[in-house]
């Protein structure tokens, strides 16, 4: 087991396998998009199989994979199915955009997938496009409706932006009234490769204050061991809705996490702008008791959350990444 000087345990791995997306979203990268990486600074399908291994010995048994968007990765078929083939791994889940992802889910139940996160953060045309800056609604709508055809464990991420898309939050709940989803509601995080005012008016408690407004019995449901999202629940609905204080950082207590970005940086914490490179420690030949050293020390040094992560990065300008670099 991997613990922290506060005595947290990390048993979940976030590993984003590309940087590029084919979205513009408005908060996560700039219209212009990014500065991709050359593909040979990506890390390799070995080198992501290696890590995953000995993460796993060590006692992570829980894997999502995330990007940039994971579906244009070319080999990420073949990956998932390794992954998911590791001893101790419990739990593969993907999360994506869902704009390529509906001709795979056979595919991906097949292998034993079955947790998806679907980022959606509206159900109008225009607003799509407003937010992403490109068209596909449809397409991520049809890759919902076969999520649910095919029984998947979905969760939809709504990141909340004031002026922007709060008059699709009701919508948004009443997709959980007849089908087992959760739709999850987020802070708004200062992540779009720009330094910006890293405030917002819509935090947690305004986004509830808001649902509790057209759903006056929304009932709060126990809390889960390392979940970032507060759960509710409404009479009558066979989904449920989350609300995710991914900028206020409530959560940060039991957190579990840590993220491998696709160069291969490891991060102890979403905020923390440096980590460990992995990548690099590979190409220079170390072995896995030297790369198992390395993860320990990182996750020792962890945080005790995630506003004093932020403070320990060496500038404030390398905080205000992509979440493409970062991964989601």
């Amino acid at each position: 087991m991997i613990t922290d000087k506060f005595g947290r345990t990390a048993s979940y791995l976030r590993l984003a396998v590309v940087d590029r997306c084919n979205l513009r979203c408005t908060y996560c990268m700039p219209a212009d998009g990014l500065e991709w990486l050359p593909k040979a600074e990506l890390m390799t399908p070995m080198e992501i199989l290696r890590l995953c291994r000995i993460f796993t010995e060590m006692g992570v048994d829980k894997i999502r994979i995330t990007g940039g968007e994971p579906f244009l990765r070319k080999d990420l078929l073949p990956l998932l199915k390794e992954i998911t083939r590791l001893s101790g791994v419990r739990d593969v889940g993907i999360t994506t955009n869902g704009l390529l992802t509906e001709q795979y889910i056979p595919h991906l139940k097949a292998i034993g997938i079955r947790s998806i996160n679907l980022s959606l953060d509206t159900l109008d045309p225009a607003r799509f496009f407003s937010i992403s800056r490109r068209h596909g609604l449809e397409r991520v709508l049809n890759t919902l409706n076969s999520l649910i055809k095919h029984g998947f464990d979905i969760k939809i991420n709504t990141v909340v932006m004031g002026n922007t898309n709060i008059a699709d939050i009701v919508p948004l709940i009443n997709l959980t009234r007849n089908h087992p989803i959760s739709v999850r509601f987020i802070e708004e995080m200062p992540f779009n490769g720009d330094i910006h005012s890293a405030t917002t008016t819509w935090t947690a408690s305004h986004i509830t204050d808001y649902i509790r407004q057209h759903f006056p019995l929304l009932k709060k449901n126990s809390r889960q061991a390392h979940s970032t999202s507060c759960s509710y629940a409404i009479p009558g609905h066979q989904g449920d809705i989350g609300i995710i204080a991914a900028y206020t950082r409530s959560f940060c207590g039991d957190c579990n996490r840590l993220r491998l970005t696709p160069y291969g940086l490891l991060k102890t914490c979403l905020y923390r702008a440096d980590g460990v490179d992995l990548k690099t420690a590979i190409r220079q030949g170390y072995d896995d008791d030297d790369l198992k050293q390395m993860i320990r020390q990182a996750v020792w040094d962890k945080a005790t959350d995630g506003w004093k992560a932020e403070n320990l990065s060496a500038s404030r300008a390398a905080t205000y990444q992509s979440m493409a670099t970062i991964g989601g």
